[in-house]
Order: structure tokens, then sequence, then C-alpha cells
């Protein structure tokens, strides 16, 4: 079970991202990788998600050219939400979550 202060970390690199969305989290996991795995852990399945996110937005904001995009841009903004709350809530809980739908570039 990991310590009440990372426990803390990794839920403040979720929600640090409604701030700052990708220089906040990467701070926090590039100064705790090292010491804790289970921040390790949080940090890398976050940015993973932030970099599918952009694609996903990048992709969906040249559909928009057909309309369809809007619609897909609104779910994103939903799943971007939603899993970093539930993100947030794992991390503090102690558990390791792992974010559905994303690329895991970073291992």
């Amino acid at each position: 079970m990991p310590s009440n202060d990372e426990r803390l970390l990794a839920a403040a690199i979720y929600l640090i991202s409604f701030v700052t969305a990708f220089i906040g989290p990467l701070v926090i996991w590039l100064l705790k990788k090292d010491e804790s795995y289970f921040v390790d852990y949080h940090g890398k399945e976050y940015l993973n998600f932030f970099i599918s996110c952009a694609v996903y937005g990048l992709i969906f904001g040249v559909l928009t050219l057909v309309i369809v995009g809007i619609f897909l841009l609104w779910i994103l903004s939903i799943f971007v939400l939603v899993f970093t709350i539930v993100g947030a809530v794992k991390a503090f809980s102690g558990e390791e979550y792992r974010i559905p739908l994303i690329f895991r570039l970073i291992r």
C-alpha cells in the first residue's frame, strides 16, 4: 500500500491538470518518479492519457470539416473530465488505474 504522501502526489498529478494540462503533471512526475513506483505509474498513465487525448483532439478537429467532429469533440471533453476525476480518486485510494482507450507510449 502506498504511503499517504505518495497517494496525494499521484492524485495531484490528475487534479493539477485542470489548471496546467501538461506542465504541472510533468513536473510532479519528473521530480518524484525515482522515489516512488506509485507516483511513477500514475505519472506515466496521465502523460499517456494526455498524448492520446491530444491525438484524438487533432483528428476530431479535422473531422469538424464534415460536422461529425463537433460531436466527437464534445464526447472527448466529457471523456477527459470523467477519466481525470476517476484517475484522481483511484490514485488517492491507493489503486493502480488503467485509463481505457489510450496509447501507452511511455512505459
